[in-house]
């Protein structure tokens, strides 16, 4: 398995378009082959962070999720939403998935 946190510090002007862009990604990247877990955050106390939770079944998957036609846009546009690039933190799994159908 392959995890990682991400931080996406958004523009203070950008951060609620950068919401609604990624909301509507969620459920149709928890759905591709090899997506574990994929969970969407907004710190409570900073509304222009957004922390993404993901885990994949190996890197290989997250290279094809990676490689989508929005997911390679929207890479190449990042910095219009960003006030800097993502942080990325990768994560060992000690647990097991949250999902029934994943354990």
């Amino acid at each position: 398995m392959y995890g990682f946190i991400l931080h996406a510090h958004t523009r203070p002007e950008r951060a609620d378009d950068f919401e609604q862009l990624f909301r509507a990604y969620v459920e149709p990247s928890r759905a591709e082959p090899g997506c574990i877990e994929y969970h969407m955050l907004r710190d409570a106390s900073d509304p222009t962070l957004f922390i993404f939770f993901e885990v994949w079944q190996s890197r290989e998957h997250l290279a094809v999720h990676a490689a989508l036609s929005h997911m390679r846009d929207f890479h190449g546009q990042r910095m219009q939403y960003l006030r800097r690039d993502f942080e990325i933190r990768e994560v060992e799994m000690l647990s097991k998935a949250s999902g029934a159908a994943r354990e």
